[in-house]
């Protein structure tokens, strides 16, 4: 059974025109309504560094929960945004980005690795005593352009250090588009093997011409949690200026239809309505 979060923050994140938050409310209202079992739906973090989501607690209360089986997920980057994020009711999850490459840790969160591991350790205490989930995104997960150090020790050593700190749930995270089907199937038999207490995603960023394949790859390999974004928008601004895309969620519901996958129950009405309003919503 695959679980689907639809990540309409990362589509968003990086418009450079501020996108009014009443479209936010009703694109994400949409999405509430397909079936997907997580949303993705902002982040508490410096509004200087991602203008495009300072409204994230603004637009909680714009959203209708009331039938809906998704549950909210939002980015934090230290623990003051997970101090405002554990305030709301409406969220249940909160989502680090732990980069296994330190220039990029120090070019995403303003942070070394070893000062991360401390904001995992507070961010995760605060979560279990706020009955939320804590999960971590492992950052360049699939290598990095810098010249660090990667391999599958390393994600092994970085994963052992945040699961003694609490995380069970963790999303491997392709954030400049690097995967392979080759290294998809290397790592994640190793991770699922090491630490099957675990429940363990894929972040995608990828071109359109190779996404299928990876999206089945990670299918093969029992990914329990696969990110996606409608029409592939997003990327994350803070690695490049020429980025690929997210995973298209169309693409991924293709692939888990071709492989007999079974997934969350996905109402077509409701998505073809939130895929009309998307034309408004990424207008720019």
């Amino acid at each position: 059974m695959v679980k689907i979060t639809e990540c309409p923050r990362d589509a968003m994140q990086g418009i450079k025109d501020f996108i009014p938050t009443d479209i936010k409310a009703t694109y994400i209202n949409l999405l509430l309504r397909v079936g997907f079992s997580r949303i993705d739906f902002g982040s508490f973090v410096s509004h200087k560094a991602m203008p495009q989501m300072s409204d994230t607690a603004d637009l909680v209360g714009k959203l209708d929960l009331s039938n809906t089986n998704s549950s909210l997920l939002a980015i934090i980057a230290n623990l003051r945004g997970a101090k405002d994020a554990v305030d709301f009711d409406e969220i249940s999850v909160l989502g680090f980005p732990f980069s296994v490459s330190e220039t990029f840790q120090l070019k995403n969160t303003n942070s070394t690795i070893t000062e991360s591991l401390l904001r995992v350790e507070e961010i995760s205490e605060l979560c279990h005593q706020k009955s939320k989930i804590p999960l971590v995104y492992l950052s360049m997960g699939f290598g990095n352009p810098y010249g660090d150090e990667w391999d599958v020790e390393v994600i092994l050593n970085y994963t052992n250090q945040l699961v003694s700190l609490g995380i069970k749930e963790f999303v491997l995270a392709d954030t400049v588009g690097i995967a392979s089907v080759e290294k998809i199937n290397d790592l994640y038999p190793h991770l699922k093997t090491e630490f099957p207490q675990c429940n363990w995603g894929i972040h995608l960023h990828s071109t359109p011409d190779t996404a299928y394949e990876k999206a089945k790859a990670a299918i093969a390999v029992g990914c329990d949690q696969i990110d996606s974004a409608l029409r592939g928008f997003g990327g994350c601004p803070m690695a490049s200026d020429d980025l690929t895309g997210n995973l298209a969620t169309e693409t991924l519901l293709t692939a888990l239809e071709a492989t007999k996958t079974s997934h969350d129950v996905i109402d077509m009405n409701a998505w073809k309505e939130a895929l009309n309003y998307s034309n408004k919503v990424f207008a720019n």
